[in-house]
């Protein structure tokens, strides 16, 4: 576990900060499968390994929506809210897929809070800017800015 805040006052102090690196895990056929069972997106260059291998990425390739999905479990590695009754997703910005995540690859979380406001119904709103990252690539596989609304 990284970081852990205890309430919105330890929440509000972690505008600026860099919660770091999750650890890796494995982008598995099997995983791409079961997200296509449950999208319903059959799209050959996720879930055709021997066609794909002569398509455009030389493989299967996790869907972009899968990358963005495990966001949740890899964040939860970075950051571990207490003393609030409930934490929310509010929304998404900014997000782009610059490089596809090939099966059989690992990807990981970077994560930074970018700031932490007041909102009404005593809470907060956390915007958090997040990087997935590929291992040994350059490019990342997803960018976005997460927004969270915590209340105490």
């Amino acid at each position: 576990m990284g970081i852990t805040a205890d309430g919105l006052d330890e929440l509000k102090k972690l505008a600026g900060r860099d919660l770091g690196a999750s650890d890796w895990i494995d982008i598995t056929q099997e995983r791409v499968n079961g997200f296509a069972d449950a999208t319903g997106d059959h799209q050959w260059i996720h879930v055709d390994p021997e066609k794909a291998k002569d398509g455009p990425f030389g493989g299967t390739i996790a869907h972009g929506y899968l990358t963005l999905s495990l966001i949740i479990p890899l964040f939860n590695e970075l950051l571990e809210v207490r003393g609030v009754s409930m934490s929310i997703n509010y929304g998404l910005e900014k997000v782009r897929f610059p490089s596809p995540v090939p099966v059989g690859s690992r990807i990981r979380l970077r994560g930074v809070v970018d700031s932490v406001e007041d909102v009404k119904d005593n809470g907060v709103q956390m915007q958090t800017t997040f990087t997935v990252e590929i291992e040994d690539r350059d490019k990342p596989a997803a960018v976005a800015v997460a927004i969270y609304r915590h209340y105490a």
